[in-house]
């Protein structure tokens, strides 16, 4: 492989068709790299130079040039002046018409039949000492008697030792369009091969200005190497993607001559289409620009514009042209046309808020006023770093400094929801006034706490801000900083931090005032929900309904109190939606909230797989924004993820991870969640001292430790622990003292682990309770906990010698805990069922009951392959080949790998099946 070929990414098909060239027959010596501008045709022909080289042609190399385009045989002359020499071996005749195509003998311009058969007999006279190889860059700016003298060569020189490659651009018209040759298109590079391309050429961009390159590039190459150098002049913070990216000299190059030779009309409909957003043939369609627009068949036939032969829509043939027509303008152009095209929206507030913004030149209140209701419709509707942008330039605009002050503030805020951290404090500095004081407070306190975990001094700063405010006068600045206080309350996990915080929202937050409710609702939900919380799920109802078109940060707040409620699968749908919203074009920071809820609910619904995959991008953003608290959050969920599949290793790693960070900075939420994965690995080991050891570190048996949100969640793992460890008696106080606190009533969940703990501690009538537990809704809607409380009920009842029942709940357990990839538990219940004389599997139709991928994971097995080498050879991760085994082993009645050869040579299929 060439350096060349080395450098090309994504272009492996093209040059292996190049390289076919070299070798094909004489009549398909020629070939014609086409594509659009930019897409990277005169590299693949420089590496097909250089394999014609190693190949031992001579080559001969020519550029089209567009300012000689008008030049008779401009083109030709590169082409046959190295070959000139040769000409000695022709006839006169032949020898004169070439001297007189290339300027050196004076006389009447040949004909280009004359030409062309003189430049063949120059070619085979120069072929008599080695073959030649041609290779013509930009052949479409070629002059016509050019063109025409070499689409005649071209289609008979393979005859006469001549072969060759010329690239032209799809959206010029040549006389290379119908010349019968092999075509070779060259495309734009596909999403991987883009980013690997920008990864090469733009390491050094931050992740929005890299999203914004590949979102303008669309694959194009060339654009993937010049953007970068321009793009790192935008600010780092995610801007709207319809505000093009300045261009390159090189770039803006491409298109200058085709659009500044466009009648001042059409230049002026493309200016007004490029302003307004006009992207693709298929993008979102433009009726009131579109009208606007009139006759633009001159930059349709300058291929700049694109037509939908269906729906007759327009576009633009590349955002490049999109990019270069507004570079190309002036400013007054700009501001001229942007006022022009709000007037074409007097009924759409952002689209005519925006263009207004554009066209002001001085401070105007009035469309001040607009921008700032559009960037509050922007953020409702999760466009929160699109709201920064409008709220900045409304308070450039302002006429007053409070005004301006006041949206620099709001600007600030809404930035530090969207993970733009260094934005919002940039911000709240060029603020001043009070507000804007209270503002930068705001930000500099989120700031600590993502980044840093700092939960006692930012604590400290916001309730002595909160006591200067008054709150009437200062409602949204006490709204704002109540919710915070409530955050670093949750995080912090601890008596006194939260007993302030409660005094605050006593005294700031009137339960009668829509703010003041969802805040009380947080309050009592989010901090010691087994006191406060009877009737939330009731009460987050109200408030969803209330909320709904409100801003992004409220509903993401109401679904951290679904959680702690246990109702996340009430707003999974709304979950769901938010999470794509917020990702592709909103609030960062709620994205990585959202995230963390998403993965839970997945964790909580079974559905584990999906888990792992949320909880892995999650870290990844996480990571990539700084944002260490909620980058051990992840740690911590993807530990307990790791506990519960029996990864014990992996969960203790992590969990020492988090704790190592989390306790010396006293957020007791992650150090109270690590205890909780700690009593789950230790179950999964079967080290039930070390479980009851992390369950007591979380809260004392027989209470539920005041402002820890795992005391109640942990109960079943708690009473699990501590009856496996021979601590009967604390198990029953614990479960006693959760009726008393009346869990069972807070949510479906709690009322299936306390029912499951009273009959796991019961001295009789145990098999009716764990009846009633399994009847309850939340043994639908919770299948791990279900599962296992089966597996403890299939335990009693073969210690009581019902081993037909025992089975039942056994066989029942075991098959829900396969499908989650509980292993663990899976083998606990295998062991019960085997000594309940279950033969395993036997019902389950053997060989026959497998799928095919299963058997074929069976099969190479059998032989002895590792699960990393059967993953390799099937595609498949190592972790899961083993969840595919753990179902495969109670299918086959087996319990190890070793029985695995034996079920294979019984079995009904043979071992070359699937």
């Amino acid at each position: 492989m060439t350096k060349e070929e080395d450098r090309l990414i994504g272009r492996q098909q093209e040059l292996a068709r190049l390289q076919q060239v070299l070798a094909a027959p004489p009549h398909s010596a020629f070939a014609v790299l086409r594509g659009e501008a930019g897409t990277g045709k005169s590299a693949l022909l420089q590496a097909t130079v250089a394999l014609a080289g190693e190949a031992g042609l001579r080559v001969v190399s020519a550029s089209g040039v567009e300012a000689e385009s008008a030049l008779p045989f401009a083109g030709l002359h590169q082409l046959l002046i190295p070959l000139l020499p040769y000409g000695a071996r022709l006839p006169d005749a032949s020898r004169s018409v070439l001297e007189q195509v290339t300027g050196l003998r004076a006389g009447s311009a040949p004909g280009v039949t004359e030409v062309a058969g003189a430049m063949l007999s120059l070619i085979a006279a120069a072929a008599d000492d080695r073959h030649l190889f041609f290779a013509v860059d930009d052949a479409h700016w070629f002059d016509g008697e050019s063109a025409r003298v070499c689409a005649f060569v071209m289609r008979r020189a393979g005859a006469v030792g001549g072969r060759g490659v010329i690239t032209v651009r799809a959206d010029v018209p040549s006389a290379f369009d119908d010349i019968a040759l092999e075509e070779i298109e060259v495309g734009p590079l596909g999403g991987q091969e883009a980013a690997a391309l920008l990864e090469r050429t733009g390491g050094h961009l931050d992740p929005h200005a890299r999203e914004r390159v590949l979102h303008w590039a669309e694959g194009n190459p060339l654009a993937l190497v010049e953007l970068p150098k321009t793009a790192g002049r935008v600010p780092a913070s995610p801007v709207e993607q319809a505000s093009p990216l300045p261009l390159t000299r090189r770039l803006e190059n491409l298109y200058r001559h085709r659009i500044s030779e466009l009648a001042p009309s059409t230049q002026q409909a493309l200016l007004l289409a490029a302003l307004d957003g006009l992207s693709s043939v298929t993008g979102p369609r433009r009726p009131a620009l579109e009208r606007r627009l009139g006759d633009v068949d001159e930059a349709i036939g300058r291929g700049l514009l694109l037509v939908n032969p269906v729906t007759g829509q327009l576009g633009f043939r590349h955002p490049l042209v999109r990019s270069a027509v507004v570079q190309l303008a002036t400013p007054n152009r700009r501001r001229a046309a942007h006022a022009e095209l709000a007037e074409l929206y007097p009924d759409d507030q952002e689209r005519r808020a925006r263009h207004l913004a554009e066209a002001t030149v001085d401070p105007d209140e009035k469309v001040a006023a607009l921008l700032e209701r559009a960037a509050e419709a922007a953020t409702r509707r999760g466009a929160s770093s699109v709201a920064v942008n409008w709220l900045e330039r409304s308070a450039q605009l302002s006429e007053r400094p409070d005004q301006r002050s006041r949206r620099l503030a709001e600007a600030a805020f809404v930035a530090g929801q969207s993970a733009q951290l260094e934005r919002a404090q940039e911000l709240s500095e060029i603020a001043d006034g009070g507000t804007a004081e209270t503002g930068t407070i705001i930000t500099e306190s989120y700031a600590a706490l993502y980044r840093d975990g700092e939960v006692r001094t930012t604590h400290r700063k916001v309730v002595a801000t909160l006591e200067r405010l008054d709150p009437v006068r200062d409602k949204s600045a006490v709204e704002r900083l109540i919710n915070l206080l409530l955050v670093i309350s949750l995080f912090a996990a601890d008596t006194t931090t939260w007993t302030i915080t409660e005094s605050c929202v006593d005294r700031f937050c009137d339960p009668a005032d829509p703010e003041g409710s969802a805040s009380r609702l947080y309050r009592d939900t989010w901090g010691d929900v087994v006191r406060r919380g009877a009737g939330g799920v009731e009460r987050l109802r109200q408030e969803f309904v209330r909320t709904t078109a409100e801003r992004p940060w409220d509903a993401m707040r109401l679904l951290v109190t679904a959680y702690y409620l246990d109702a996340l699968d009430e707003f999974r749908t709304l979950l769901a939606r938010l999470v794509a919203r917020e990702r592709d074009a909103g609030a960062a920071g709620n994205a990585m909230t959202l995230l963390q809820l998403q993965m839970l609910d997945h964790m909580g619904a079974g559905r584990w797989a999906e888990a792992e995959r949320t909880g892995r991008r999650g870290l990844e953003l996480t990571s990539r924004h700084g944002y260490a608290l909620f980058a051990h959050q992840f740690r911590a969920f993807l530990a307990m993820l790791a506990a519960y599949r029996g990864d014990t290793d992996s969960a203790d790693g992590h969990r020492r991870a988090v704790e190592a960070w989390a306790g010396p900075r006293g957020i007791g939420y992650l150090t109270q969640y690590a205890n909780a994965v700690g009593v789950v690995a230790a179950l999964a080991r079967s080290d039930h001292a070390t479980a009851y050891g992390f369950a007591t570190a979380i809260t004392a048996p027989g209470e539920f430790a005041p402002h820890s949100q795992q005391a109640p969640r942990t109960l079943l793992d708690f009473v699990d622990a501590a009856v496996r460890s021979g601590h009967l008696e604390e198990a029953r106080r614990h479960t006693q003292a959760a009726l008393a606190a009346g869990l069972p009533a807070l949510s479906p969940r709690l009322a299936l682990v306390t029912a499951a703990a009273q009959a796991m501690t019961a001295q009789e009538h145990a098999s009716a309770l764990y009846e009633q537990a399994l009847a309850l809704p939340g043994a639908a809607l919770f299948p791990f906990e279900a599962a296992r409380i089966r597996l403890a009920y299939g335990e009693r009842l073969r210690r009581d010698h019902e081993t037909r029942a025992a089975r039942e709940q056994l066989e029942e357990a075991l098959r829900i805990l396969t499908d989650l990839g509980g292993h663990p538990w899976a083998e606990r219940a295998r062991a019960e069922l085997t000594a309940a004389g279950a033969g395993i599997g036997t019902r389950s139709g053997g060989w026959q009951s497998l799928t095919v991928q299963e058997r074929q994971i069976a099969q190479l097995a059998a032989t002895g392959l590792t699960n990393k080498e059967i993953g390799a050879k099937l595609f498949l991760s190592p972790r899961t080949v083993s969840s595919h085994l753990y179902r495969i082993f109670p299918k086959l009645g087996i319990t190890s790998r070793a029985a695995l050869r034996d079920a294979l040579d019984a079995g009904a299929v043979p071992p070359d099946e699937g």
